[in-house]
């Protein structure tokens, strides 16, 4: 008998969102989720723990995101919603892994933000000498993009097309440059972290490449998003392999993974640490211009892509159900943008770069863990690509999921249990009927 998906209660949304977005804004906001704290600020981590075969982990990483992209293409071009994995965990698997899912990306997309809004103040702080590279700056710099977000998804999106063609530009300044001080020698000892250095790297670098989720979440607002959705994460994911498998090669490349991993401990800028060492003139002013407005743009795509799925989560009442009001013109969730805000703004001003980093690595291999579940549950007339995809990208998160700092997935497993006490406790004081 063939399988079908479980049925909840549905309580269907009186608000929805309007659908305003090509392939190629979407691809945009994609990359402007993914090349921005990976790239600048996750690399030096990732060279911390791997040396040189640093160069590995992207790789794989980038393998293991492109499973990963696959499912969720596949699922958000079969269920296209806001909420993303919070909402096919719903429909293909049960409430209680539907919420872990949301849970999970709130939390893991949280500390990226947090992380990202540190990355920016470093970068700020070796580019202009304004502030300490610390907290103050990281806060103030959340609650303006959260100001802006409330603008709504079409000027939000304007902005991060700009956001893009500068970051683009400054990696590319950076791999070019950086090819002329090559030295193959920085490549050796090859393996000096291991391979549990390298399966570490990769946890941490997976969480570079999940901007695509992105794109996923925006399944109310894209253009025929059946079509739109798959094109558009996977040319994004492409694209962004291709860019931090070069940006990579040449920084261990040019200064070697020690000096990588140095930069980003003591600066939390270490592109721009390595390109002051490059003899084309301006290349570490070019390079800290291009970090600070990627920064910019994953904090953008971010607080859209959490006050997405804040909003879902507030229809099912799994957060208070005011978090789900959506304003007059249909364009921004009025409570969740500046909840998320509030929540990022908290973790950027007590926690750093690497302890935020490693605890949204691990949360957010399991939040890609259950996508692949889902994504193995889908009815055979809406699979897309083969069964084994979404089973080898559920087998990559879990078997990487534990490899992060043993801090950070104690703490997520934490977060875990809490969600789903809350879980527990919020359906049984709701009266209103879940779908």
């Amino acid at each position: 008998m063939p399988w079908s998906p479980p049925r909840y209660p549905r309580r269907v949304p009186t608000d929805t969102l309007n659908r305003e977005l090509g392939v190629g804004a979407a691809v945009l906001l994609g990359l402007g989720s993914i090349v921005g704290t990976g790239v600048f600020v996750g690399t030096g981590l990732a060279a911390e723990a791997a040396g040189p075969a640093v160069v590995v982990a992207i790789a794989l990483a980038g393998l293991l995101a492109t499973f990963n992209g696959l499912s969720s293409a596949q699922l958000a071009a079969s269920h296209p919603t806001s909420g993303g994995t919070y909402e096919y965990g719903y429909r293909y698997l049960s409430p209680a892994l539907g919420f872990t899912a949301g849970w999970m990306f709130l939390a893991a997309k949280s500390a990226s933000a947090a992380a990202a809004a540190l990355g920016f103040a470093g970068y700020l702080n070796r580019l202009t000498g304004i502030g300490d590279g610390g907290p103050v700056v990281a806060v103030t710099t959340v609650l303006v993009v959260t100001g802006l977000v409330t603008l709504g998804v079409r000027r939000s999106a304007l902005a991060n097309a700009v956001i893009v063609a500068v970051t683009l530009f400054g990696l590319g300044w950076f791999t070019i440059a950086g090819a002329m001080e090559f030295d193959l020698d920085n490549f050796s000892p090859f393996m000096s972290g291991g391979a549990a250095g390298v399966l570490e790297a990769t946890a941490l670098m997976f969480v570079a490449y999940t901007g695509y989720g992105r794109i996923a979440t925006l399944g109310e607002e894209v253009r025929d998003p059946s079509r739109t959705i798959p094109r558009a994460i996977i040319i994004a994911l492409i694209a962004t392999v291709l860019l931090y498998g070069a940006v990579t090669t040449v920084g261990v490349g040019a200064a070697g993974a020690d000096s990588l991993a140095d930069a980003t401990g003591g600066t939390a800028a270490p592109l721009e640490v390595v390109a002051r060492g490059f003899g084309a003139p301006g290349s570490a002013r070019i390079v800290g211009v291009a970090a600070i407005t990627a920064m910019l743009a994953v904090l953008l795509n971010l607080v859209l892509g959490l006050s997405r799925v804040a909003l879902a989560m507030g229809r099912r009442r799994d957060l208070p159900g005011a978090v789900a009001r959506i304003d007059s013109t249909g364009r921004t969730p009025i409570v969740a943008v500046p909840l998320v805000g509030v929540i990022i703004a908290l973790l950027a001003g007590f926690g750093t770069v690497r302890s935020t980093w490693a605890f949204s690595a691990f949360t957010v291999l399991v939040y890609y863990a259950i996508t692949n579940l889902a994504a193995i549950r889908l009815p055979a007339e809406s699979r897309r690509y083969p069964v084994a995809v979404p089973w080898l990208g559920l087998g990559g998160c879990l078997g990487l999921a534990f490899w992060v700092d043993t801090v950070a997935w104690m703490a997520g497993l934490a977060v875990i249990v809490i969600g789903l006490v809350w879980h527990a406790v919020a359906r049984r004081l709701s009266k209103n009927p879940r779908s």
